[in-house]
């Protein structure tokens, strides 16, 4: 990993070891200021992991963990960060405003009060207490005590899980100001719209390692323009030589087919097996250029 002046925390040749299974071996990383980064990849991952190395809450076996230049375990470092984890329960009895009111007073320079409730769309339910609440203002109140502090790093972890489509809009819009303003911000989510729509960056974690880092824009690149579903008897290998296909791999009872150039591609299907049929052709999207990559990885090899 090369030196990054802008990297508020880091993994350096870290190792991790869970049990006796060997989740991350000489692993590194490092997440930038002003920057949201998403950190994808299938359950199993290390992604888990990885967020509980740079937060403090597990210690490698091996190699370096730093949050703001020091142990992410120290006091100091993790007053500087908020975290939104995916399962974490709010006091009942307390009121919204009670609730954030409380976190607030563990940090010397926490936003007021109803700022915090107005960012986290929570000033119409500021005096309902959390037991009464849905799970999508729950996980609301919970991004609310994630960003009282001011935090220089806000780690979210499945963020908008339970709220509705405009409630995720506004938290998006939140998340993007907070990175405009110079936070670093790491969002774990299985939700790839979302990491499609915030991320400046996507980290896709395989197995232990990175297998991809680059912008949303260029991974979707590499899945090439089209994404192409249908009903097919040619076999994924006979399918791979058509014109414009990248990748083709079976999806259920259909066939999954990645092209370059959709036009040559329909057409040599259609040439090739006259019983075709549920035919589906969509732009790529982050998710297809994903499942592309762990596809393509040796380590997902049957």
């Amino acid at each position: 990993m090369h030196d990054d002046l802008s990297a508020i925390a880091t993994l350096a040749d870290v190792s991790k070891n869970l049990g006796s299974t060997a989740v991350l071996d000489r692993f590194s990383l490092a997440i930038r200021a002003g920057e949201v980064t998403a950190l994808l990849g299938p359950n199993g991952a290390g992604k888990t992991t990885t967020v509980g190395l740079l937060t403090g809450r597990l210690q490698p076996d091996a190699g370096t963990a730093r949050l703001f230049g020091l142990d992410p375990a120290r006091p100091a470092a993790r007053m500087r960060m908020g975290v939104m984890l995916q399962a974490s329960g709010l006091p009942d009895v307390l009121s919204v405003a009670e609730v954030v009111t409380l976190q607030s007073g563990y940090y010397a320079d926490a936003r007021p009060v109803a700022e915090t409730l107005a960012i986290a769309g929570l000033a119409d339910l500021a005096q309902r207490r959390c037991g009464a609440l849905s799970g999508g203002q729950a996980r609301r109140v919970q991004y609310a005590l994630a960003i009282c502090g001011r935090p220089a790093l806000l780690v979210l972890d499945e963020p908008t899980a339970a709220m509705d489509r405009a409630s995720r809009q506004a938290l998006w819009t939140t998340v993007r100001s907070a990175a405009d303003d110079g936070a670093a911000v790491l969002l774990t989510s299985h939700d790839l719209e979302e990491a499609d729509a915030l991320a400046d960056r996507v980290l896709v974690m395989d197995h232990g390692r990175i297998v991809a880092d680059d912008s949303p824009a260029n991974l979707r690149a590499r899945a090439g323009g089209s994404v192409i579903r249908c009903r097919i008897t040619l076999s994924p290998a006979l399918l791979q030589a058509l014109p414009g296909v990248r990748e083709a791999r079976d999806d259920g009872g259909d066939r999954y087919v990645v092209t370059a150039d959709a036009v040559a591609t329909v057409r040599a299907l259609c040439a090739a097996d006259p019983a075709l049929s549920q035919l589906r052709i969509a732009d790529a999207a982050l998710e297809d250029a994903i499942a592309t990559l762990l596809a393509s990885n040796p380590r997902n090899a049957a």
